[in-house]
């Protein structure tokens, strides 16, 4: 159809074409720009229950395997106050399966959940001179999900999954990926974590332009070497007075324990478990409930007791409290759980547990010498933990050969001594150090440390990590070494205030990131939409000249190139095709009222007769329709059966 006013140049028929073009251009770019998240869209503006001044913290998932729909959740603190050093804290909990929101409520997190369902700030938190990152891992953990059929088996995998979610995080959050960095956890977490370890060490070799600053590790009732556990179990059992020698269920007991040597010279020490040494653990379990009544003793912390078979399933106490508010459909939302997530949190996922066999993993022992070479390692355990008993640790602590000795030499026969350690004016424990690494226990202290004493373990992880307080003010906590005041000095709690030098280089530092992150973000796509209209603007401001610059109302435009200003010359008609008869008719219509709007139909079908034969494009279709995904059928084990620890370690617990 043709146009009532004279015919444009070939480039002036390229503007109203591009502009047909800008929904097409739109619709292909802005999926892509509003798919990759930015800091802003993980930050928690409100947590349910949370005293005043809210922290600072981000959470949510992070995409690692789209072709299961797997995504790791994590939750991250920034430290309170700037120390001497930027650092970040990795924090793992154990199972297999078991969530780090167990480490976040429970142990090393800022907030406690009260009975009421507030919470109350932890003195002792992690997060004072650190920031601190929770992550549920293994994907199907706490808030993390993935296909049912895709959990993962093996602890290669998982470290590389891992390594995929830092290098996402790392993008999202590039303010930090030169922190120093830690990975802490306890229980299974002593396979994790020495396997992430050396995978970020191998990423470094082949990225040491942007290498991660692996700065140390810290294992807490660490199952790391079932040859040096298994052993312990009766041997703690005799020390607890759970088992008493001689006895019918200490013969039964030591027969078990035959029959685990066995399978372990056969080749199960090269293994992470063996099931028939997993067996000694449920025959001590079984005979404690004739001592109770019927109960049976607590694994995680043998002073208490609990219902058979749980024996410590209900443990700790806080769970009650935990697990309603993290499956409040506010903090879901303050959280940004992600709606695929169909199931509500639990602490522990029996099928992430019944999945991660590690059948083809060395035990992560295996990794430690290598891994002290370079970077520096603190275990600690609780030393009313059963499961992983710090028997057991230090039976591999004096077997382990690493950096050009065996066990804690500090010189060939010369064993490093074991240091008092006092904390408040109480006996907290004693240290040991030989060669990168130290040793930690910790007296009348369950499987999770932090449980008990958040403030002491905040002592041992600012003193691992070198926290100078003398570039941060507030009064030096009563920690001491075999009397004498420990260095460096550490400080717990009452820090009111920071460095003002120290906030201002935070701020900077965050100020340019925030810059990065924008580019990535869905920010880019309003820049964009702001030059259509702006070029739309400019096409609008153009044709209000031309028609400013008419003769008369009669007349032709004068940029129409007909030479007379005569708009019915009948060598330069208007802009539709020479000689027609509907063209004259039209725009005469047209030409005597200029204030007349014209038909928006018959601005659609110029638009189509300006080519011809030109083909008709659309933006690219969208598919409205989600592709959920259903999560298999959780399944519980353990409680009702009478397998107690069935093999698995979840956060300790055996489910």
């Amino acid at each position: 159809m043709p146009y009532p006013r004279s015919p444009p140049s070939r480039r002036r028929l390229q503007w109203p074409t591009l502009l047909s073009l800008a929904p097409l251009l739109a619709a292909l770019w802005l999926p892509t720009a509003s798919a990759d998240k930015s800091a802003a869209d993980y930050y928690v503006h409100a947590l349910p229950g949370a005293p005043d001044p809210l922290l600072k913290m981000y959470a949510g998932h992070v995409e690692v395997s789209p072709e299961h729909h797997g995504n790791m959740f994590f939750w991250f603190y920034k430290n309170r106050h700037i120390a001497n050093r930027q650092r970040t804290i990795i924090w793992l909990n154990g199972g297999p399966g078991c969530s780090s929101m167990d480490g976040a409520m429970m142990e090393i997190g800022p907030y406690r959940v009260k009975e009421d369902g507030t919470l109350r700030l932890n003195e002792g938190s992690w997060d004072e001179f650190a920031n601190v990152l929770f992550v549920d891992n293994p994907v199907g953990t706490g808030f993390s999900y993935v296909d049912g059929d895709s959990y993962v088996h093996e602890l290669d995998d998982m470290a590389k999954q891992m390594v995929t979610f830092l290098e996402e995080w790392f993008a999202i959050f590039p303010e930090y990926a030169h922190d120093d960095l830690y990975i802490a956890g306890e229980s299974y977490a002593g396979q994790h974590i020495p396997y992430i370890a050396s995978a970020i060490l191998d990423r470094n070799a082949l990225n040491s332009a942007h290498a991660w600053n692996l700065s140390g590790l810290l294992i807490g009732n660490g199952w790391i070497s079932g040859p040096d556990q298994y052993p312990a179990y009766l041997q703690f059992a005799y020390e607890a007075g759970l088992i008493t020698p001689g006895t019918d269920a200490d013969r039964q007991i030591q027969d078990q324990q035959k029959t685990c040597f066995a399978d372990l010279d056969k080749g199960g020490k090269d293994h992470v478990d063996t099931t028939s040494c997993e067996a000694i653990l449920q025959d001590i379990l079984r005979t404690s409930t004739k001592q109770l009544g019927g109960k049976c003793v607590n694994m995680y912390d043998v002073r208490l007791d609990d219902s058979y078979p749980s024996c410590g399933m209900n443990w700790p106490p806080d769970l009650a409290q935990v697990t309603p508010y993290l499956r409040r459909a506010d903090v879901i939302s303050a959280l940004h759980i992600n709606a695929d997530k169909k199931t509500g949190w639990e602490e522990c996922n029996g099928q992430v547990s019944n999945a991660f066999r590690a059948y083809h993993s060395a035990p992560s022992v295996t990794l430690l010498p290598a891994i002290l070479e370079k970077v520096p390692i603190t275990l600690f355990s609780g030393d009313k933990d059963l499961i992983c008993n710090h028997i057991g640790t230090e039976n591999l602590l004096s077997t382990l050969h690493w950096n050009g000795a065996t066990g804690m030499e500090t010189s060939p026969g010369v064993w490093a001594p074991k240091r008092d350690w006092t904390f408040e004016g109480e006996p907290a424990g004693q240290y040991q150090t030989a060669r990168n690494l130290t040793y930690i226990r910790f007296y009348n202290s369950s499987h999770m440390v932090p449980f008990d004493y958040p403030r002491r373990t905040r002592d041992m992880l600012d003193r691992f990590m070198g926290v100078d307080i003398a570039s941060i003010g507030g009064t030096p906590a009563d920690s001491r070494i075999d009397g004498e005041k420990a260095h460096p000095e550490t400080s717990v709690g009452g820090h009111q205030t920071n460095s003002t030098l120290a906030q201002q280089a935070e701020e900077d530092k965050v100020s340019a990131a925030k810059w990065a992150a924008y580019q990535r973000s869905g920010e880019v796509a309003l820049v964009v939409m702001i030059l259509l209209v702006g070029v739309w603007g400019f096409v609008l401001y153009r044709a209000r000249r031309r028609r400013a610059g008419y003769a008369s109302v009669f007349g032709a435009d004068p940029y129409d190139g007909s030479g007379n200003g005569r708009g019915n010359s009948v060598g330069g008609g208007g802009l539709g095709l020479d000689g027609e008869p509907a063209s004259s008719m039209r725009r005469s219509k047209y030409d005597r009222d200029v204030e007349a709007a014209r038909p928006y139909g018959d601005e659609e079908a110029e638009l189509e007769d300006l080519s011809g034969k030109q083909q008709h494009r659309r933006p690219r279709e969208l598919d409205g329709d989600e592709h959920h995904f259903g999560l298999a059928d959780e399944e519980e084990d353990g409680e009702d059966g009478e397998d107690v620890g069935g093999g698995r370690r979840a956060n300790g617990h055996a489910v």
